[in-house]
């Protein structure tokens, strides 16, 4: 579990220590107090990423040049130090140069509102959230995502220049081939995995007997290279590359319908739930880590019914970091520290 959180010019906060508690850690307070930094800052600690921005350059204080978080998990010391020229990792107190043993250590699942645009938002939702578990549990999945997005990068940039010649852009098409044909295959094993579990989740939460079901739509033919070759003439018109694991999706069915057309926004929102509790028990069951929870203001989004329903879903031994605007949602007290943020500041119950 994570013991204890410290965090320096972080988002809001110019300086902030949290002890926490096994189970349920609840944090009250308005909107624009730092609720969800905290949560944030507990998944770049144990992640070194942020669940809410694709880099860390935003989570630095406004001012500052750099930001530090540090805390202990499991009985290991974690300390992570960003700035735009450095990045430091400390281990046990000791200054690693890879990050493999640092990330072996915790697991994280993140809960929030803004989950509903897995359902109805465009297909970059739903890669994010097949990257951000397979980078978790696929010591190969961060290598093959990254020299993906170098060969598309490199590969795009030159499609968008006048003075590119064509064999300058094929150069790209063997790194590009090879770690895209990886980086699908290892998505298609982590919807395999997640389907089961989702489907479960779904059928807790709802309460009624829907169908939910999800599959993997790649974004390439199954002969990438044939439909890279095929698309050279539209992507000259359009100057980008039009095929691969880029375009790669999941599709959300709900009794056979499309979800993001046909379900409601109380069953998109069940769905957004049952997917992330799907990810949590691939860690739980399949992995046999338990991961911390970062609920981010959910409970007051959804009716008493399907809220205790959630709460029974969530993995029991799990820690739960909660952030909630008020506890009045509460049916019945629950076991756990509750801590008020007002001005940057926080104070127990």
């Amino acid at each position: 579990m994570l013991t204890d959180l410290q965090l320096r010019q972080f988002r809001c906060f110019d300086s902030l220590r949290i002890d926490f508690s096994a189970g349920l850690n609840f944090f009250v307070g308005r909107n624009g107090q730092g609720k969800t930094s905290i949560l944030e800052a507990a998944c770049v600690l144990l992640r070194l990423q942020s669940q809410r921005s694709s880099t860390l350059a935003p989570v630095t204080k406004l001012g500052a040049r750099w930001f530090a978080v540090a805390g202990s998990y499991d009985g290991h010391a974690l300390d992570f130090r960003y700035s735009t020229l450095r990045r430091k990792v400390q281990f046990d107190h000791i200054e690693q140069r890879g990050t493999s043993e640092y990330l072996r250590v915790a697991r994280v699942v993140s809960f929030a509102n803004t989950d509903i645009e897995l359902v109805r938002g465009g297909s970059e939702f739903r890669r994010r959230f097949l990257d951000f578990l397979g980078i978790q549990i696929e010591p190969t999945y961060r290598p093959s995502l990254r020299a993906y997005e170098r060969a598309l990068r490199g590969r795009n940039m030159l499609l968008k220049s006048v003075l590119a010649r064509p064999r300058e852009i094929a150069a790209y098409d063997p790194p590009l081939l090879q770690h895209g044909t990886q980086l699908s295959a290892l998505r298609v094993g982590l919807v395999e995995r997640l389907a089961p579990f989702a489907a479960e989740a779904h059928r807790e939460i709802s309460g009624m007997n829907e169908s939910f079901t999800l599959a993997f739509a790649p974004g390439n033919a199954a002969d990438f290279a044939a439909e890279l070759a095929a698309s050279s003439a539209q992507e000259k018109r359009l100057r980008q590359t039009l095929v691969g694991p880029h375009r790669d999706d999941v599709t959300l069915l709900v009794d056979g319908m499309p979800a993001n057309q046909f379900a409601s926004e109380g069953q998109q929102r069940t769905i957004a739930l049952a997917l992330k509790i799907a990810q949590a028990r691939v860690f739980a069951t399949q992995e046999r880590i338990q991961p911390l929870l970062l609920i981010d203001d959910i409970f007051g989004e959804l009716d008493p019914e399907r809220r205790n329903r959630l709460l029974r879903s969530l993995p029991e031994h799990s820690q739960k970091l909660v952030t909630v605007t008020t506890m009045d949602w509460l049916d019945e007290p629950m076991a756990g520290p509750v801590f008020e943020l007002a001005g940057q500041q926080l104070l127990p119950r």
